[in-house]
């Protein structure tokens, strides 16, 4: 259980009012290893207990088992809760790696309804696309998502990993209220671009690994460490040389830390958190956590305020990070910026 309450943002202009952190709820389901399904519940709890109102999920994460596993947490706390989902990757029961980036209208309208039965609910507070197809013109699949606005399916539209020129365009067609993508002290080329459109637009930013999968705390130091199944075997900053010298970067999160007296966790969720201020736009994390203790940790770093000398010491640690984000980039908006 965490003592502290989370202060309440606008996500992006004219979008729902959430806590200052949100919670993502992927690695409930899926991809980091075996979760206690009990344990994982009972964080959704607590998380709202302490002012965590945006709870972020997809259709493919655990093959939409994800969505399923949070819907009774979504029904019983229905006027509270803000649901973020997504479409766009689409998956095989018969093939578990398959994987395919569908934006047409046809599949969009296919997925939001399933979406919503397995989430039990009659509309989306928040749905995003997940990742880009550029084979299909943006304003089909903008205008189409638009479409379960209009039909009352789905409250506000969001983006995920798309370029600046993509989320002009998008917001032409239809207001979007939040953009999603990596942002951490190990990711910061969303700043160049993506940043400053968002900013200038009103669009939230909503930052999905904010811990670096977790390698920003200190659990891990290679991915040899982790159980067998977890994803993070296959990135490459998390393998052989890379992870070696990855590694040495945490340092001054864990000095700052040891200085404060808090976690390297809350260090690095704090400095997410503050470039908000940095940018001059509503900047909501949604670290992924199955633990209701780190969960409490997460959102202790969100109201952590770091130092203009603490965030100095931070500033080189991105610049320095070798090895990319996912082992093929073509889906992530750095490969088409």
């Amino acid at each position: 259980m965490s003592d502290t309450k989370l202060p309440t943002v606008e996500l992006g202009k004219g979008g729902p009012l959430v806590g200052a952190q949100g919670l993502g709820c992927m690695g409930m389901s899926e991809f980091y290893g075996p979760t206690d399904t009990t344990e994982a519940l009972a964080t959704l709890d607590a998380a709202l207990e302490a002012g965590v109102t945006l709870y972020d999920t997809a259709d493919m994460y655990g093959s939409g088992a994800n969505e399923e596993l949070i819907g009774p947490f979504v029904r019983a706390n229905r006027d509270q809760v803000v649901i973020a989902t997504k479409f766009a990757i689409e998956r095989r029961a018969d093939e578990p790696t398959y994987r395919k980036v569908r934006n047409d209208p046809a599949y969009i309208r296919q997925a939001v309804d399933a979406s919503l039965k397995r989430l039990g609910i009659d509309v989306i507070d928040l749905y995003y696309m997940h990742r880009r197809d550029p084979g299909v013109p943006l304003a089909e699949s903008i205008g189409a998502m638009a479409e379960l606005v209009q039909a009352g399916k789905v409250r506000h539209l969001g983006l995920s990993e798309v370029t600046g020129t993509e989320l002009r365009e998008a917001h032409a067609v239809h207001p979007i209220a939040a953009v999603q993508s990596e942002w951490s002290l190990f990711t910061r080329d969303v700043e160049q671009i993506v940043v400053p459109t968002a900013a200038e637009l009103g669009v939230a930013l909503v930052p999905y690994s904010p811990l670096g999968r977790g390698f920003l705390t200190g659990s891990f130091a290679q991915a040899s460490e982790l159980t067998e199944g977890d994803f993070r075997h296959s990135q490459p900053r998390f393998t052989g040389d890379n992870a070696a010298a990855n590694a040495a970067l945490i340092a001054p999160i864990q000095q700052i830390a040891a200085e404060r007296g808090v976690t390297a966790a809350q260090v690095a969720l704090a400095w997410v958190q503050q470039q908000a201020q940095v940018h001059n736009l509503t900047v909501v994390p949604i670290p992924g956590t199955r633990k209701r203790t780190r969960l409490a940790e997460n959102v202790a770093g969100a109201v952590l305020k770091l130092t203009d000398a603490e965030l100095a010491k931070l500033e080189p640690i991105a610049g320095e990070v070798t090895g990319d984000r996912y082992a093929d980039m073509n889906s992530t908006f750095t490969g088409r910026e």
